[in-house]
């Protein structure tokens, strides 16, 4: 008997309807939010089943896929039709629902904007029960525009269809160093309106800034590892040209979590040997993360120690004009090195998506950084954490909201529209089922 996406989709809501009167919580393998929370007890409607790609359109460039779909199943789906989705997040890990309901970017978001930008239409199912579809133009627009930044508050995306676009089997990688940190943000500017395939790059420290531009090739003189024992992004000073299949250029920073993998010693040949190439994910890193912040490993090491590390994994979005000064507060106030830099252009004319507020036909830089910094001052919990909330409000930025945060009640929905959110809240979630985004963002019960 053939399991259908209709099938899957009756299960829960006859799931959802025996869980009257409860809170509702997502059943699932995996999870990309960093934030620290007390394990919720009771029932949770389990959506693992709701990962397949359900067809790849190659004439309308589309593909319809469950929203429980990781992305490497869904490049791995589209690649032999010659495309892949617009954006692709840059772990194999992370699902295409998630991205949509959070935020998605990549090295093709200067063109094609986050991951929900290239969103057609989705189904979503609320919290009573009833499945909408939403698109840009129908009656459930709100809700298409409202979805990105709720982080399954609002409903939960079922099915998505997304635009693809058109790819050859190689990439070229050029590697350009830069000195001046405006000098980088200035190229960045330009190089958006030309004719390249992707942008990204890294700030290794003060005066060693890397822009990486990535071209579709059809054909390759040769063509790089980074899959095992050469890491990618060590790579990037070394080499003024590279090339990749354009699957290992999509998860080029999958292998080693970008530069993360070193917390488990990771990046030391002996222990690539012992954990093989199977192990050099995102998917095994994130399983092991989950095991240390539930038996506290880390933590009791810590204590032992008599460190007080804060964890700052965070990714903010900031106006292209005042990115030096981001970077100048960061590297001065905050240390982490390197800091991922990657472009993201927003050219969303006929509404704007309410929750994740971007200037129309504007150019963001997003800096991305993921580690931890000593707190040996006897400093308040979160104290770096929110420096950096501050100095992206100051700069007229916004910050995803995937990890900890520390915004008052009446900042955050000043940021994040509070009241565009309490009119989505009224109309799709009425009986307050699924939480509140403050709530599942910002509280820490």
């Amino acid at each position: 008997m053939i399991d259908t996406y209709e099938d899957r989709k009756q299960r829960l809501v006859d799931q959802l309807g025996a869980m009257r009167d409860q809170t509702i919580r997502l059943g699932k393998d995996t999870s990309n939010l960093f934030r620290n929370r007390k394990v919720a007890h009771g029932r949770s409607l389990n959506v693992r089943s709701m990962s397949h790609v359900l067809g790849v359109d190659t004439e309308s460039g589309t593909v319809d896929v469950e929203g429980m779909t990781p992305y490497v199943d869904l490049v791995d789906a589209t690649l032999p039709h010659g495309t892949m989705p617009a954006v692709v997040p840059q772990l194999k890990s992370i699902t295409i629902g998630g991205a949509v309901s959070g935020v998605g970017i990549e090295s093709s978001s200067f063109r094609y904007g986050l991951a929900h930008e290239s969103v057609l239409e989705m189904e979503v199912l609320l919290g009573h029960g009833e499945i909408v579809t939403a698109t840009p133009k129908n009656e459930h627009k709100d809700l298409f525009f409202g979805i990105p930044n709720s982080y399954g508050t609002l409903g939960y995306i079922l099915k998505l269809k997304l635009s693809t676009v058109p790819v050859k089997p190689f990439v070229r990688l050029s590697h350009r160093r830069y000195e001046d940190s405006r000098e980088c943000f200035e190229a960045i500017a330009e190089l958006s309106s030309t004719d390249v395939d992707f942008i990204d790059g890294v700030a290794f420290e003060r005066g060693k800034y890397f822009l990486t531009l990535g071209q579709f090739v059809d054909e390759a003189p040769y063509t790089s590892d980074y899959t095992y024992r050469d890491i990618y992004y060590r790579s990037i000073p070394k080499h003024s040209e590279d090339f990749l299949t354009t699957r290992d250029y999509i998860w080029r920073w999958d292998t080693d979590w970008f530069w993360c993998s070193k917390n488990l010693y990771a990046q030391s040949w002996p222990m690539r040997l012992l954990l093989g190439r199977k192990r050099l994910n995102s998917i095994f890193y994130t399983r092991v993360m989950r095991w240390n912040s539930r038996w506290g490993l880390t933590r009791r090491l810590n204590q032992l120690r008599g460190n007080r590390p804060e964890s700052v994994i965070q990714d903010v979005d900031i106006p292209i004009e005042n990115a030096p000064a981001f970077l100048d507060f960061f590297q001065k106030e905050i240390g982490i090195r390197p800091v991922w830099i990657c472009p993201i252009g927003h050219s969303q004319t006929e509404a704007d998506y309410s929750l994740y507020p971007l200037g129309r036909g504007s150019l963001y830089v997003n800096f991305g950084f993921w580690d931890t910094v000593a707190n040996r001052g006897g400093l308040p919990a979160g104290h770096f954490n929110r420096l950096i909330e501050e100095k992206v409000q100051v700069l007229g930025g916004i910050k995803s909201l995937y990890a900890d945060s520390y915004f008052s009640e009446n900042t955050f929905w000043r940021l994040y529209n509070g009241d565009a959110y309490a009119s989505l809240k009224a109309r799709y979630d009425p009986e307050n089922r699924l939480q509140n985004l403050y709530q599942k963002c910002v509280q820490r019960s």
